[in-house]
C-alpha cells in the first residue's frame, strides 16, 4: 500500500500519486558514482539479530530525525517549516518575474520540493513517531504547509508564470517530454482549484475544496466507528464473541473469521446498520465532488480523478470491469456452489450463502485441500532470510545491493528501526530505506510505503537522492528464535519493497514525479510484480532456510500454497470488481438516480451474486472512497498489468538481467515523467488492450497442473 499525503497542487502529487524516466543516457551520465561506505553491513545479518540501541556515543552529535539537523527535538519542525515557508516566498517572486521557459518548470518543482520536504516527513512522524510531543508538532506542520498550498493554489501571478508557457506553443515544442508533462501536471493541480475561473466560482471552488476535506475526514473516522447494540437482542451464547460495555454489546467489525456463522451473521447486520450522520456525510461527499468537477470544466468528478491514468476515462473502466465481470461469472458461481458444499457439510440446516459466509468458507476449504498451516511455513521464513532473499533477487535482477548503516543518534524515532543503504554495483548509493517493520504500542496497523525525501537533479549537477519509510508490523523475535514471518507476511514485505525500488529506481529530473508519484492505476505494479517473485519457487529456493536446521523449504510445499491462493480466488476478484463498479457508478453522473443504499443493492446483486442484506449499509465502511474515490479499480488494472509483465519478461527466467534492466529502463526509472500505458507498452513491446488486460487476471485463477502431479507422488 502507498501512503500519499493530502496536499494539493504544488504540495506533491497528492491524492495520485505521479510518472517519466529522463533516461540513463542524458540524466544518470551526468550523475557523479556515489562513494561505497565501509560502515555497510550485509542485510540477513543484520535482521537476525537485535538491534544494539543508539550507539553508545556520549559525545556525539544528535542527527535529528532522518538526518535533518532541526528535527532532533519536537521544536525543530516549527523551525523547518518556517524555513520552508521563507524559501517559498522568495520562490514565487522568482517564478513570476522569470520569463517563460524550461526554468519556470525547475522552479515550480524546487518550490513544490522545499514543501514537500518538510509536509512527507511530517505526514509520517505525525502517525508513527512513539513521542506525543513529536507527532503533535508533526501534525501542526502539517496544516501550516496545508495552509501555504492552499494559497499558492489561488495565486492569480504563479499560475499566470506558467499559463505563460503553456499557452506558448513553440516554447511547448521545445520542452523535453518530462518538463512538459510535469508542467501540464502542476497546470492540472492549479485548475482543480478554479483559479482559471472568475472571482466568484474561484471562491466557490476553494470552498468545495476545504468542504470535501472535512466531509472525507469525517467520513473516514465514521467508516471504523463501532455500533452498539443492548445485550439481550444478541443470543446469550455468542454475546462473549464481542466486547460487553454495560448492558450493551459493542461491535467494532465484521468477525469475518469467525467458526460461528451466528456469530458472522449478528456482526454483519449489526456493524452494517445504517447510521443518519455517515449516510448523510456521504451524499455530501458525492454531490461536492461532483459539483466541483463540474465547476472546473468536467461532466463527472470520475472523467477529472481519472485523467493522465492508464485507463483515461471512466467509459473504458466500466468496460474492463463489465468484461472482467463476464468472464469470472460461470467461475464465481462454482466458487459459490463449493462454499455452499463445505456449509452444508458443517451446517446442514442452512446451507445458503451468505454475504458473511466466502472469507470464512473458502479458508475452511483452504486448510482442508491443502496442507498450509503458517506454523508450518514460518520457521524457514526468518526476517532475516527474507531480506536476504530480497538482496539476490534485486542483486541479481538489477545490480542493486542492500546494506545495513549504523543511523546515527536521534536519526531514528524508534531502537528497532534498521536503516538500509540501497547501492547500485556501478552508480554507488541511490537511495535509503529506513525499515520500521516491528509491532508497537500506538503503531498503526497498516503496511505501507512513505516518500520521505523525493529525488530530483539539482541545480550543481548532483541527485538529490530518495529517502522512504517501509512500515510493517511484524513480531519482534524471542529469546529462542528470530523474528519468523507467515508466507503473508512474506508476500507483504516483497510487495512494499516494490514500491520502495520504484522510489529508488526513478531517476526524474522533477521529484513532482519521482518514484511512486504516479497514476494510481500504475504506482502498484511494481509492488505486485513483486508478489509473483515471492510467490516463485526458483526465486523462494534461494533464501528460504529453516532457521534451526538450514534445510531448504520443499518445493511441493511452495507449489500448494500457490495453489492455495486460487481457492475461491474467482470470488474474491468478483467481490473487487463489485467495490470497483459501485465506486465508478457513485462518482459518475449526478443526481444519483437513486439512493447510495439502492444502488448498492443492484450493484451487488449484479456485479458480486450474493443477496444483499436488509438493513445494511456496506458503502458507509468503505473507507476508500476517500482516497480512492473514483480509482478503487486501480488496484485490478495494476495486477493485470503486473500480471502480462510477468508472464512475458520474468515467468521463463525469473533472474534475466536483461528483462530486470529493460523493466528499469522502461517502467521504474520514469516515476510519473511519462504517461503510464507508454511505459506498459515499452516494457511489453506491444499495447494491450481491455481484453488483453481481463484475460491476464482471469488466466492468474487457472490451477497448475504440476502442482497436483507433485501431490499425487
Amino acid at each position: 500500500m502507498l501512503c500519499v499525503g493530502r496536499l494539493g497542487g504544488l504540495g506533491a502529487r497528492a491524492a495520485a500519486l505521479p510518472p517519466r524516466r529522463a533516461g540513463r543516457g542524458s540524466l544518470e551520465a551526468g550523475i557523479r558514482a556515489r562513494r561505497v561506505s565501509t560502515s555497510w553491513s550485509p542485510v540477513g545479518a543484520a535482521f537476525n539479530v537485535k538491534p544494539q540501541g543508539s550507539r553508545l556515543d556520549l559525545f556525539g552529535e544528535r542527527r535529528g530525525l532522518f538526518g535533518v539537523p532541526e528535527l532532533s527535538a519536537p521544536e525543530g519542525f516549527h523551525i523547518a517549516q518556517e524555513k520552508a515557508l521563507r524559501k517559498t516566498e522568495l520562490l514565487v517572486d522568482r517564478a513570476c518575474s522569470t520569463p517563460p521557459g524550461p526554468q519556470t518548470v525547475l522552479i515550480f518543482d524546487e518550490l513544490s520540493d522545499s514543501l514537500c520536504r518538510v509536509a512527507d516527513l511530517a505526514d509520517f512522524v505525525k502517525i508513527a513517531h512513539p513521542e506525543p510531543a513529536f507527532r503533535e508538532a508533526a501534525e501542526e506542520a502539517c496544516r501550516s504547509i496545508g495552509t501555504m498550498v492552499e494559497k499558492l493554489n489561488t495565486n492569480v501571478d504563479l499560475y499566470q508564470s506558467l499559463q505563460k508557457l503553456l499557452a506558448d506553443k513553440k516554447l511547448v515544442d521545445s520542452l523535453d517530454p518530462e518538463t512538459r508533462r510535469v508542467a501540464e501536471l502542476f497546470m492540472f493541480d492549479f485548475e482543480i482549484s478554479g483559479i482559471h475561473l472568475d472571482k466568484e466560482k474561484r471562491k466557490r471552488a476553494v470552498d468545495l475544496n476545504v468542504k470535501i476535506l472535512d466531509l472525507s475526514s469525517t467520513f473516514l473516522m465514521g467508516t471504523n466507528f463501532p455500533n452498539k447494540i443492548e445485550k439481550h437482542l444478541l443470543p446469550e451464547h455468542i454475546r462473549r464473541n464481542f466486547t460487553s460495555a454495560g448492558d450493551h454489546i459493542i461491535i467494532d467489525g465484521l468477525h469475518a473469521e469467525s467458526p460461528d456463522d451466528l456469530v458472522r451473521e449478528a456482526a454483519y447486520k449489526i456493524f452494517l446498520y445504517p447510521n443518519a450522520g455517515q449516510l448523510k456525510c456521504l451524499e455530501e461527499l458525492l454531490s461536492s465532488r461532483d459539483l466541483l468537477a463540474k465547476l472546473v470544466g468536467y461532466s463527472t468528478f470520475s472523467h477529472r480523478a481519472l485523467q493522465g491514468t492508464i485507463a483515461k476515462n471512466p467509459e473504458t473502466v466500466m468496460q474492463f470491469l463489465e468484461k472482467l465481470s463476464d468472464k469470472l461469472s460461470e467461475r464465481t458461481l462454482k466458487d459459490f456452489e463449493m462454499i455452499r458444499g463445505m456449509k452444508m457439510k458443517l451446517n446442514p440446516q442452512n446451507s445458503e450463502v451468505m454475504p458473511w459466509d466466502p472469507p470464512y468458507y473458502s479458508g475452511v476449504i483452504r486448510a482442508e485441500r491443502y496442507n498450509i498451516e503458517p506454523s508450518l511455513y514460518c520457521p524457514f521464513f526468518s526476517l532475516g532470510a527474507c531480506m536476504e532473499g530480497l538482496n539476490i533477487l534485486l542483486n541479481r535482477l538489477l545490480g542493486i545491493s542492500l546494506y545495513a548503516e549504523q543511523p546515527a543518534k536521534g536519526e531514528v524515532w524508534s531502537e528497532d528501526v534498521r536503516k538500509l543503504a540501497v547501492v547500485h554495483e556501478s552508480e554507488g548509493l541511490l537511495g535509503y530505506i529506513y525499515c520500521d517493520f516491528f509491532q508497537r504500542a500506538d503503531k498503526p496497523h497498516q503496511d505501507c510505503h512513505f516518500t520521505i525525501r523525493g529525488g530530483r537533479l539539482k541545480e550543481d549537477g548532483d541527485y538529490q537522492l530518495p529517502v522512504v519509510v517501509l512500515m510493517l508490523n511484524l513480531p519482534r523475535s524471542s529469546r529462542s528464535s528470530p523474528t519468523l514471518l507467515t508466507p503473508g507476511m512474506m508476500e507483504n514485505l516483497f510487495h512494499e519493497m516494490g514500491h520502495a525500488m520504484h522510489s529508488m529506481l526513478g531517476r526524474t529530473r522533477y521529484q513532482h514525479v519521482t518514484g511512486t508519484r504516479c497514476p494510481t492505476d500504475f504506482a502498484e505494479v511494481p509492488s505486485i510484480l513483486m508478489e509473483y517473485f515471492a510467490n516463485d519457487y526458483r526465486v523462494v529456493n534461494q533464501f528460504a532456510r529453516h532457521y534451526q536446521t538450514g534445510q531448504p523449504l520443499p518445493k511441493n510445499m511452495v507449489s500448494r500454497l500457490c495453489e492455495s491462493k486460487k481457492v475461491c480466488a474467482a470470488a474474491d476478484m468478483q467481490l473487487q470488481v463489485f467495490y470497483a463498479t459501485l465506486d465508478q457508478i457513485y462518482h459518475g453522473k449526478h443526481p444519483l438516480r437513486n439512493s447510495t443504499t439502492d444502488i448498492l443493492k443492484e450493484t451487488q446483486e449484479k456485479f458480486y451474486g450474493l443477496p444483499y442484506v436488509p438493513n445494511t449499509a456496506w458503502q458507509l465502511r468503505f473507507s476508500h472512497l476517500v482516497g480512492y474515490g473514483a480509482k478503487y479499480y486501480s488496484y485490478l488494472m495494476s495486477r493485470a498489468v503486473a500480471s502480462m509483465v510477468w508472464k512475458e519478461c520474468f515467468l521463463q527466467d525469473p533472474f534475466n538481467r536483461a528483462a530486470g534492466e529493460r523493466y528499469r529502463r522502461e517502467m521504474l526509472a520514469h516515476g510519473g515523467g511519462r504517461e503510464p500505458m507508454l511505459m506498459v507498452e515499452g516494457m511489453l513491446q506491444k499495447c494491450p488492450s481491455v481484453d488483453d488486460f481481463v484475460s491476464a487476471l482471469v488466466s492468474d485463477l487457472d490451477l497448475d497442473f504440476e502442482t497436483f502431479l507433485m501431490d499425487s507422488e
